[in-house]
């Protein structure tokens, strides 16, 4: 059994906070903003990334494991933003406005669409253990592909995890 989706992810203009921006994808078809293709950055040294994270409403229940993660980027990469806004930090990647993403306790409301857009763009998805993305899994890493292994090296070990593992 096949299925096909149609995936459309707008930003729109309200209080002049955001851009019009309309992200879209489709498997095999490429990315697109506003209709015209978009590609992630072609950055492939963590020092020179700018990256970008979440954090899940329950970060003062497990503040320590998110900060040392972030605080491990502020040193390794250029800097580390905070959206507030994960499918908007997924489009992001995918345009080449961040060079990668990390976040946890998702839904995949909050990814879906992402994944397939950065796929699309040229970048990779996993899941923080390294595994293939599984929307349902509530945690992904997203780059641009070249910085791939070391975001995710960095969030593994910090962590205390093994590749393949969740949890550390």
């Amino acid at each position: 059994m096949t299925a096909n989706v149609a995936l459309v992810f707008r930003i729109e203009k309200d209080r002049k906070m955001l851009a019009d921006e309309l992200f879209t994808a489709e498997r095999g078809g490429g990315a697109r903003l506003n209709g015209r293709p978009i590609r992630v950055s072609s950055n492939s040294a963590i020092i020179d990334a700018l990256l970008c994270t979440g954090f899940p409403y329950s970060v003062h229940q497990e503040r320590q494991q998110h900060v040392d993660v972030f605080a491990e980027f502020l040193r390794q990469a250029q800097a580390v933003r905070r959206l507030g806004s994960a499918a908007l930090d997924l489009a992001y990647v995918a345009a080449g406005r961040f060079d990668g993403f990390w976040e946890e306790r998702l839904h995949p409301w909050d990814i879906a669409a992402g994944v397939v857009i950065v796929a699309e763009a040229g970048g990779r998805t996993t899941g923080i253990d390294g595994n293939e993305i599984d929307v349902f899994g509530g945690h992904v890493i997203a780059t641009n592909g070249r910085l791939h292994e070391a975001v995710l090296s960095v969030v593994q070990r910090v962590r205390g995890m093994r590749p393949g593992e969740l949890h550390g």
